[in-house]
Formats: C-alpha cells, structure tokens, sequence
C-alpha cells in the first residue's frame, strides 16, 4: 500500500502513508540537548537491584532503565487546557482523543519589539493561511537551523506569539497549534500566560480538547502546505506529554 485517501471538507486528498514526516525532537541521555524553563536535561538511569543491573552492556541480561524528563522543559511536547487549570481532571490523556488531523505548515519570521521581544505577528500568520480552514495548524519560525535541537532557551527571552493569534485560532475552530518555540507566551510575563488563556479560551468558554504542542523541530526540506497530522503522545495522566507529531503531505485529487 503507497497510497491512501482522506475526504476533508468535501475535498478529496491522497497521501503516503509510507512517507512519514516526524517533527518531534527525540530525546537522548545527557548533552547536547534542548532545554527550557530551567528544565533539568533528560537522563536514563540503569535500575540497580542487588545482582540485578539493567544494562546489557554492563553484564545484564536486559536493559532496563529509569527516565527523567520534565515534558514542558525537555523537547517536543503536547499540553492540553490542565497546563493552567486547577481541575486535575483536565490531563492530556483525558483530553485529546483525536489523532488524525488536517494541519497546515506555515513558515513566520518573528518581528522585533520596541523593547527588544521577538514576536510573531498576527497578521503574518493571515497572510499565509489558505482558504480551506483546517483542524491543526503549525508554525515554523525562521532562521530554522538545526540548532534549535540543542539550544537552551532558559533566560534568553525567546520568540513567542501575539496573543492574538490565539484568539484568532480560537475563533475559527482550530483546534490544535503546533509551533518550534518553548511557549506561546513570553518567557516570564508574571503569570500573565495570554496566548494560551487565549486559545483555550479559559475559564469561560474552555475548548477542553484543543492542544498546544511546543517544541517541534520541522527542516527546511518539508515544504509549507497541507498535511495529515498524527499526534502522538504517551497515555500520561498530566497536563502535558512528551509527543511524536508525524506528517504526510496530502496532495488535492
């Protein structure tokens, strides 16, 4: 099989499903790593159980080993409406249920602020949307180098969105927002948390199944245009999850 079809929107497309396009960061033991918010960097511990030592090659019949990650801090990861709810209901688990989504890449290049910030305008994001509105979009910012698998973000400032892109995402139906950045929001902005309040639409209006993921990483040689979205996350029982967002190129029939 090479070949498969969607109907979206009254509109027929085909894709590849041999042709996956993952644009999750992996991650790895110990440095070089991504890292935000003061996240301490992922590590895999062997598991030591009097004779018995989870490490192959350390003698051990298996591997066997501990991980320690921080989802919102270490690489690519999907959050849900919890990130900023008191409701311990509201966990990734319970609230994305869905996987399969119609998504559009787009390519933004933040603008700088008066007071230095580096922020993706609204007005860029409506200038490269197309006309079928889909269920998923995902924002690429520009310079897109592979640095951005090892940077550590913590402290810098990095760029984040208008909180009116939220509201406009929010607006139209769209519900889920992948982007290559730590936050929607400004590294430190007292608590303020705009952009997601503004997505989510919390507390008034709460779209409970709408995600943000952060912190995918997509190359240049996936070119902007429409996709079919698979979002993967690990069955978490927290607000957020370390996530494998995968695409595959659909073509209009």
């Amino acid at each position: 099989m090479t070949t498969a079809t969607i109907t979206y929107l009254d509109q027929t497309y085909s894709f590849n499903p041999l042709e996956p396009q993952d644009i999750s960061m992996p991650l790895h033991n110990g440095q070089p790593q991504p890292e935000c918010f003061w996240a301490e960097p992922v590590a895999f511990d062997v598991i030591r159980v009097g004779d018995f030592v989870g490490s192959v090659a350390e003698g051990g019949n298996t591997n066997y080993k501990r991980v320690h990650v921080t989802p919102h801090g270490n690489g690519t990861h999907t959050e849900c409406y919890g990130h900023i709810s008191p409701d311990e209901s509201a966990t990734i688990h319970n609230c994305l249920k869905r996987f399969l989504f119609v998504a559009q890449l787009i390519t933004v290049t933040p603008r700088q602020q008066e007071n230095g910030d580096e922020v993706v305008m609204l007005e860029d994001v409506l200038s490269q949307l197309q006309e079928i509105k889909p269920e998923a979009v995902i924002l690429r910012t520009l310079p897109n180098t592979d640095a951005k698998l090892t940077r550590h973000y913590s402290g810098t400032n990095p760029p984040y969105l208008d909180y009116h892109i939220g509201e406009y995402l929010a607006e139209q139906g769209i519900q889920h927002l992948l982007l290559d950045l730590p936050s929607v929001d400004r590294e430190s902005d007292e608590g303020k948390l705009l952009c997601h309040h503004a997505f989510w639409q919390y507390p008034h209006n709460t779209r409970s199944s709408a995600t943000i993921t952060e912190l995918i990483f997509a190359p240049q040689h996936i070119s902007d245009g429409l996709y079919l979205l698979n979002l993967q996350i690990a069955s978490l029982q927290l607000d957020a999850s370390p996530s494998k967002p995968v695409l595959y190129r659909l073509q209009q029939l």
